[in-house]
């Protein structure tokens, strides 16, 4: 288990070196990521699929682009694809659904799991495949739209989603380097957990979502109801059969989102799904000093929460 932040450390920091603090953390993850791209370059002989996983709110994307972007370092070309593009138009006779009756979109039986392994063995063997297109606004997949992928000597490709490392992907490519990313250190006052490493993907979910996706934060809290519950079934059982876990927390970061967060959270109504853990997540966010966004980097992981990265999201 990665070692917890302690909550005066990071106060202390932030009043005296803001600049430098967000810089030694920002360098701490870097190494992390560098370490990553090496582990799969040991690999690559064996296989050039690479599957990385993680809860949501972990920054799977953007760690996989920041590993592809070290690989290139290293003289390998790195393909990134999400397995978000996967899904099966969603079907009211087969779609799984959930106990309320809702589409169970956290659910592994969502993506085309033919496909998917069909397209590992097809590319671990230097043949060409069609990436499919999945439009989520009309959860459908958009035929016309697949992209062609074919892996010469010296490329790869990292497959990125919630259910990379689940056995009915890898069981058939053993090979294949399993990463698990999420933010695993908890934040700590007098040895005592004072900010649950959940709660920094939560915050991390209701910024991104309040920012990108025009969701504001009761719907994302309604959501992130099942989107628990489903970690609990379908990602975490998995996590330990990664070659690597990649803690992608940093002691900086709750001191950038405070000020985003608090923002979002003052939207929210009385009596939704999840309310008991808000409440305790904001007098915890009032004990910390704030640290200016402009301070982060534009190819930073809290980009992908906050905006104005230099990646995709």
């Amino acid at each position: 288990m990665p070692y917890p932040y302690d909550i005066r450390e990071i106060n202390d920091n932030v009043l005296k070196d803001p600049k430098g603090f967000a810089r030694e953390c920002e360098a701490i993850y870097n190494r992390k990521v560098m370490e990553a791209a090496a582990s799969i370059q040991e690999r690559i002989s064996l296989s050039n699929v690479v599957f990385l996983s993680g809860p949501s709110g972990s920054g799977k994307t953007t760690t996989a682009q920041k590993i592809s972007d070290s690989l290139k370092k290293l003289g390998i070309h790195a393909h990134t694809v999400s397995l978000d593009k996967y899904y099966l138009s969603s079907d009211p006779e087969t779609t799984p659904r959930t106990l309320d009756g809702e589409y169970d979109l956290e659910s592994p039986y969502c993506l085309d799991l033919e496909l998917l392994n069909d397209h590992f063995t097809a590319l671990e063997r230097g043949k060409r495949v069609m990436i499919p297109h999945f439009c989520f606004s009309s959860q459908k997949r958009d035929v016309g739209k697949e992209k062609p992928l074919k892996l010469d000597k010296n490329e790869i490709v990292i497959f990125e989603g919630i259910h990379a490392l689940n056995d009915m992907l890898t069981s058939e490519h053993p090979e294949a380097f399993k990463l698990y990313i999420s933010a695993r250190s908890d934040i700590v006052y007098n040895n005592i957990v004072f900010f649950k490493r959940t709660w920094t993907r939560l915050l991390r979910r209701v910024v991104r979502d309040d920012f990108f996706r025009g969701t504001d934060v009761n719907i994302t809290l309604n959501m992130w109801a099942n989107v628990r519950d489903g970690e609990k079934l379908y990602i975490s059982p998995f996590k330990y059969k990664a070659d690597l876990l990649f803690d992608s927390s940093m002691a900086y970061e709750v001191p950038v989102m405070k000020k985003f967060a608090i923002k979002a959270i003052k939207e929210v109504p009385e009596g939704i799904r999840r309310q008991e853990e808000l409440q305790s997540v904001v007098p915890a966010l009032m004990e910390f000093e704030e640290l200016d966004s402009n301070l982060v980097p534009e190819d930073s992981i809290l980009r992908e929460f906050i905006g104005g990265g230099i990646y995709n999201q």
